[in-house]
């Protein structure tokens, strides 16, 4: 029931609620504006420990905290009002629970009595999100419940979590306190130590370690012949000392583009072309081991391979318990961090080296990409590898859905350093991938790269007002090929048809977009001309578009000659 102090009680709630995300982790609120989340609001206002980030547009506003969460590896609140606000967070949801980043979303929202009633604005919010996060629905505040009771619910919902949780939070009018404030001292008496410490009002006790191989599991295992699959794996888990495993193993370790291990010689990353070719298919067929660290393979054609060849062994490692085998061939799947993994007391394999030909195979592909691709006219690839080589261990690489990141995988260079490489590859969606890069950007404050296609740009193109914020160099590059041309690479049934239906040509270019948001801008159309542009943007303090503009076809095609030059090769 609403009383004198209804505003006052709201607002104590509301930082009851940010400052024990505050203790939780939590380092960062994304907030759009809206008044029933107005508790929260004024209450995320004065929070000193945490990072305030706003943006008008709360799709975009979600996929930028996915990004930060990303990045920063810690939780990450977002504060909505009510109604069609919270169902725009959606699409970054989805994508956080299918890839595990914790988002803790808050909603402000109308109390029991203004719902299903026809009252403005209000629709039911409670577990709006089904089964990509977990879902809490807190009471209007109250005097009568304790802020006792608050606390230990929101330690429930956010505590260890690694996927998104849903805080649906009541409020009646009035929502803006006026002073002076009223006394809860009595109110918060149950909580009266909590005040006095930094510490959650419950702290959870982290889940115990799992179990892992035995020195004789280990043993049994490495007997043969082995390949090591580095899927995607986070950076924070220190992905490279499965280069150091491979080395130890004597066995050829295969590098997806989300792997972090792009930057060893040991590391075979052209494993895509490479199973076109006879002599590596050959030898890849003798194997009779894998362990794949990670899951969400980019390449189909070493998915493919995993899929039809018949192992005697199929181990996989991922970070959480969570079913990333689409091909249903894991036998054994272990919970460790890829670095825990790797330092297990692992034997030498009883058939080391047996494919050090694929090694030099991949070797080989790369002197073939500098004959066909670096020499070739300009186009996507070329733009791809020459971001790869410019990339050091400070910069950060977010790689597009579609055709970039398939690109990305199939030609970047293996190079002496590598930047930390981010994707959105939980739903593989084309939405809200400029501003996830904007929040990788806003997290790490390193020079990052956004690779993204035409079609991708148009769709999240009001996420350049959260661009306009980095402070740090960020570069959005756009390979404009007018329309969705991964199409080209699927069977449409006739030209005309993928013309039509799925290309879906637009003939735009992105200047005008940077201008109205007031962001450097360069058009490119030859190599030179984007390198120049290329490395003074990663000196700019700030934003900037970088637009390759490319005739449809240009990648598909060369794609396709490169398949065939390796298979004959």
């Amino acid at each position: 029931m609403q009383t004198k102090h209804t505003a006052e009680l709201n607002l104590l709630w509301g930082t009851l609620i940010l400052e024990e995300l505050a203790r939780l982790g939590v380092k960062h609120v994304c907030m759009a504006p809206g008044s029933r989340s107005t508790p929260l609001t004024l209450a995320a206002a004065k929070q000193d420990k945490l990072c305030q980030h706003l943006h008008f547009d709360e799709r975009g506003l979600g996929f930028m905290a996915l990004g930060i969460a990303k990045a920063s590896g810690a939780p990450v609140a977002i504060i909505t009002t009510s109604g069609t606000a919270v169902a725009n967070l959606y699409p970054a949801i989805i994508e956080a629970w299918l890839t595990q980043v914790p988002l803790i979303v808050l909603s402000g929202d109308r109390p029991p009595e203004l719902i299903d009633c026809g009252a403005n604005q209000a629709m039911t919010q409670p577990a709006i999100f089904a089964q990509y996060a977990k879902s809490l629905n807190l009471p209007t505040p109250d005097k009568s419940i304790s802020p006792a009771a608050l606390l230990s619910s929101i330690d429930d919902a956010v505590s260890n979590q690694t996927q998104p949780v849903h805080i649906n939070c009541m409020y009646r009018e009035p929502l803006y306190p006026a002073a002076p404030q009223a006394d809860f001292s009595h109110y918060l008496k149950p909580i009266a130590q909590w005040q006095q410490t930094k510490a959650p009002y419950i702290q959870y006790a982290a889940q115990t370690a799992s179990q892992l191989p035995t020195h004789d599991a280990l043993a049994r295992f490495v007997h043969g012949k082995g390949i090591i699959v580095a899927a995607t794996l986070a950076p924070e888990h220190h992905p490279e000392q499965l280069i150091a495993l491979s080395i130890k193993l004597g066995w050829p370790i295969v590098t997806d583009a989300q792997s972090q291990l792009r930057q060893s010689s040991a590391a075979i990353g052209n494993i895509d072309q490479l199973l076109l070719q006879p002599k590596s298919q050959a030898l890849l067929a003798q194997a009779e081991k894998v362990i794949v660290f990670g899951g969400r393979i980019l390449s189909k054609r070493l998915s493919s391979y995993l899929s039809e060849h018949n192992w005697k062994d199929y181990w996989q490692v991922l970070p959480q318990q969570q079913r990333l085998d689409p091909n249903h061939k894991a036998k054994q799947v272990w919970i460790a961090h890829a670095n825990t993994f790797s330092a297990l007391p692992w034997p030498r394999s009883s058939q080391a080296q047996w494919a050090l030909a694929l090694v030099q195979q991949n070797e080989a592909l790369e002197t073939l990409y500098q004959q066909q691709i670096d020499h070739a006219q300009f186009g996507e690839a070329q733009a791809i590898r020459a971001i790869a080589k410019r990339q050091t261990s400070q910069h950060q690489l977010f790689i597009g859905n579609s055709l970039p990141v398939r690109l990305f995988d199939m030609f970047a260079p293996i190079s002496a350093e590598h930047a930390t490489v981010f994707t959105n590859r939980g739903a593989s969606g084309i939405d809200g991938l400029l501003a996830t890069a904007c929040g990788v950007a806003i997290a790490e404050k390193k020079p990052t790269t956004l690779i993204i296609g035409d079609i991708s740009q148009l769709h999240d193109l009001n996420s350049l007002a959260i661009a306009r914020s980095v402070t740090s160099p960020l570069i959005i590059v756009v390979l404009n090929n007018d329309g969705g041309n991964i199409f080209n690479l699927l069977p449409v049934p006739n030209e005309q048809l993928r013309t039509d239906y799925y290309r879906l040509s637009h003939g735009l270019e992105f200047g005008f977009g940077a201008a109205m948001f007031g962001l450097a801008y360069n058009q490119v159309e030859d190599l030179d001309d984007f390198i120049e542009s290329y490395e003074y943007a990663m000196t700019y303090a700030g934003p900037s578009v970088i637009e390759v503009s490319v005739s449809q076809n240009q990648a598909t095609d060369q794609i396709a000659h490169i398949a065939t030059w390796v298979k004959q090769s």
